[in-house]
C-alpha cells in the first residue's frame, strides 16, 4: 500500500468540533507556556474522546512534555478508536495489506492516521527501552507501507541495532 497515495484534501480532518471543545483546544494552546494546558486538553478529551484533533493535541502535549507513557496511552487509544471506524481488527498484529485496502475505501486519511499512530507507538516503545515491542510495531508498519512513505524502515533499523546493543534508556532520552 502506498501511504502517499491520497488527495491533499484528505490530509485534514473535516470532523467538526463543538464550540466548547474548540475553546478548550484554543485555551490549551494559550496556556501551554504556563504549564496549565493539561486541564483544558483533558476537558476536551472528556467531551470528544474519539475526535482526531483532540487525540492529536493530547498526544503532542504528552510527547513534548516527555511524558512518554501517557503519549503511548493516547496512541493506543487512537489505534482502538480508528480500528473500529476503519473496520480493522482490534489487534493491529492481525492487520493485513488486504484489510488496509478495505479501510482505504472508508478513508485514506484515517488509514494514514492509524498507521502513523502505530509507528508513533513503536517509536515511543523504543524510547521507553521496550525494543521487542517497538520492533514488532515498526515491522508491521514497514510490512503494510510497501514504499516506506512513513519512514518506519529507518526507525526499525535503529531499533534492531539498539536491541542488539541493549542501549541504556538514558541514551534514548527516556527518563
Amino acid at each position: 500500500m502506498d501511504m502517499q497515495d491520497f488527495e491533499a484534501g484528505e490530509l485534514y480532518f473535516n470532523e467538526p468540533l463543538t464550540d466548547e471543545v474548540s475553546r478548550c483546544l484554543d485555551c490549551a494552546a494559550e496556556q501551554y507556556a504556563e504549564g496549565e494546558a493539561e486541564w483544558s486538553l483533558m476537558r476536551a478529551y472528556f467531551l470528544e474522546p474519539e475526535h482526531p484533533m483532540v487525540l492529536v493535541a493530547l498526544y503532542r502535549f504528552f510527547y513534548y512534555q516527555h511524558r512518554l507513557e501517557e503519549a503511548l496511552m493516547v496512541a493506543e487509544r487512537v489505534l482502538a478508536v480508528f480500528a473500529e471506524r476503519l473496520e480493522l481488527p482490534d489487534d493491529w498484529r492481525e492487520i493485513t495489506e488486504l484489510r488496509i485496502g478495505s479501510g482505504v475505501m472508508i478513508s485514506m486519511a484515517l488509514i494514514r492516521f492509524y498507521m502513523l499512530a502505530l509507528k508513533g507507538a513503536g517509536y515511543l516503545e523504543f524510547r521507553l527501552g521496550r525494543y521487542d515491542s517497538a520492533i514488532e510495531r515498526l515491522e508491521k508498519v514497514a510490512e503494510l507501507d510497501s514504499r516506506d512513505r512513513l519512514g518506519a524502515k529507518s526507525l526499525l533499523s535503529i531499533a534492531r541495532d539498539a536491541l542488539g546493543r541493549r542501549v541504556p534508556r538514558t541514551y534514548l532520552g527516556a527518563t
